[in-house]
């Protein structure tokens, strides 16, 4: 297996943004990754699309067909493929597009991933969304996302004591950085007491507990190392790449509080990174709901179960803290456009590796992690990326 690197990135605004189809997004995040890696449309050997369900959003199927088609890649007949794995529909095209490099199969690999969420109403992007679920057993008898996410919350206080006071630290923290990313859907720092008097929508989670629907699309463009150094001076390279599944019904977890697709994806990735989870500075965890940063704080590693809560509250988590998480804003106020998702927490990453992030800067950051869930956690995905 070849080294891979990180040799370009680009995306879009995230946020509600009508005025903007699902290909011209796409192909703007694209062109910006290729434009930032300095290499021609000629080079690319392949694009991979992660995008979870264009085809409710805005009925639109055979989306990497019609990415590659506009963005001037059909001349040369490059295969386009898309990908899909419910929230980590991005992270998953990335790990393909990764072995594909990694095995020699490709050179110059451009990864992809956009959604267009806001076209429909708030109702039909529940039900688009618990299409991740199992339908079978969970979504037909009225259960949601944000209903088995409130489950794992209440389980959470329940049984290790945890406050809701203490979950407000997660979406403070993330709209702080939010403001300063000038990407970000959400540029506004909120108060404690804003998340604790929203409008409730799955008791215990408020409205400032959850991911926003989104618009946005993002991009990175990958190369083996030896190629990789030939275009850039700061390629980053994808060190571990890990992915694991577990049951699609939360009610067939061993434990509700343990996402094994996160704790299995992550011991992958830092085995064939060769590292230690202290020795990340930097992480983009799945926060699509507060509880969700707090249990992948604890299955990743970065603290033992049932002290997520309290290592976010007492500011571990903030830039400056033990472990930056979320620098980007996070799902909660970065945005949530699905398929995106995962390719933008590693192009927040690499901007961080770079030293590229301004105001959100992490100190010497040279170590940084990702991780995107699927569902209620039957995929997850996790990459380890370094100063090459």
């Amino acid at each position: 297996m070849r080294d891979v690197a990180i040799i370009g990135i680009g995306d879009t605004k995230f946020g509600e943004l009508w005025d903007s189809s699902l290909r011209r997004i796409g192909i703007e995040a694209g062109i910006a990754a290729i434009n930032d890696a300095g290499i021609s449309g000629d080079e690319v050997d392949a694009l991979y699309v992660g995008n979870m369900s264009a085809g409710r959003f805005i009925e639109q199927e055979h989306v990497a067909a019609l990415i590659a088609d506009y963005a001037g890649l059909t001349k040369n007949h490059i295969p386009a493929t898309r990908v899909e794995a419910s929230g980590a529909s991005g992270a998953l095209a990335l790990r393909e597009g990764y072995l594909s490099v990694a095995s020699g199969e490709y050179d110059i690999v451009v990864i992809g991933g956009a959604e267009k969420m806001t076209d429909v109403g708030d109702e039909d992007i529940t039900n688009i969304q618990a299409a991740a679920m199992d339908q079978e057993w969970e979504s037909v008898f009225g259960a949601t996302l944000p209903s088995l996410y409130a489950m794992m919350s209440r389980r959470y206080m329940h049984e290790y004591g945890a406050t809701r006071e203490q979950f407000t630290s997660v979406p403070v923290k993330n709209h702080a950085n939010a403001a300063k990313n000038p990407k970000a859907q959400y540029r506004r720092a909120i108060k404690p007491e804003t998340v604790l008097n929203a409008t409730m929508v799955a008791d215990p989670l408020g409205m400032f507990d959850c991911a926003p629907n989104s618009d946005g699309a993002a991009a990175v463009v990958l190369a083996p190392m030896e190629i990789a150094k030939k275009y850039t001076d700061t390629p980053v390279r994808i060190a571990g790449s890990g992915q694991a599944s577990a049951s699609l019904a939360l009610h067939q977890r061993r434990d509700i509080l343990t996402m094994d697709a996160t704790v299995y994806a992550a011991r992958k990735a830092l085995k064939q990174a060769g590292r230690d989870v202290g020795d990340i500075q930097v992480a983009e965890l799945n926060d699509n709901y507060t509880i969700s940063e707090i249990l992948a704080l604890e299955d990743i590693g970065f603290v033992e179960k049932g002290k997520g809560a309290e290592f976010s509250s007492s500011g571990q988590t903030e830039i400056g803290g033990k472990i930056a998480v979320n620098t980007s804003g996070g799902l909660k106020a970065r945005g949530n456009p699905i398929g995106a998702t995962g390719i933008a927490q590693a192009v927040e990453i690499v901007r961080q590796l770079r030293g590229e992030a301004g105001e959100r800067q992490v100190d010497g950051a040279r170590i940084g992690l990702t991780h995107n869930v699927g569902g209620t956690g039957a995929t997850a995905i996790v990459h380890i990326l370094e100063v090459a």
